[in-house]
């Protein structure tokens, strides 16, 4: 496996507070995106940072290795729908996963 960080960035810093209709739209898509992988387990973690600097997004990705990290945030509508966004994408040398206890 490989693992990932990546970091959206926002189009400017009071996005997330000043969203368009059109804005918006393509976010509930975005966030619809990485539930689905999610879902499949490709995204173990994501959400909105509350960085005082200006709110940005992120997702910790485990890929199995034929997996293109490139492809998948290319693929994200908040980046389709040419907001303005774009992603810092970090890889991540070693992970420790940790699993909620039952």
């Amino acid at each position: 496996m490989k693992y990932f960080l990546c970091r959206l960035l926002p189009p400017r810093p009071t996005f997330a507070q000043g969203m368009d209709a059109r804005e918006a739209e393509a976010m509930k898509r975005h966030v619809a995106y990485w539930a689905e992988l999610a879902e499949k387990g490709i995204a173990i973690v994501i959400g909105p940072v509350a960085d005082p600097k200006g709110v940005w997004g992120v997702a910790i990705l485990e890929l199995e290795e034929d997996m293109d990290v490139q492809a998948l945030t290319a693929n994200d509508p908040a980046i389709l729908a040419e907001l303005g966004a774009s992603y810092e994408i970090l890889p991540m040398p070693r992970a420790v996963i940790g699993r909620k206890r039952s």
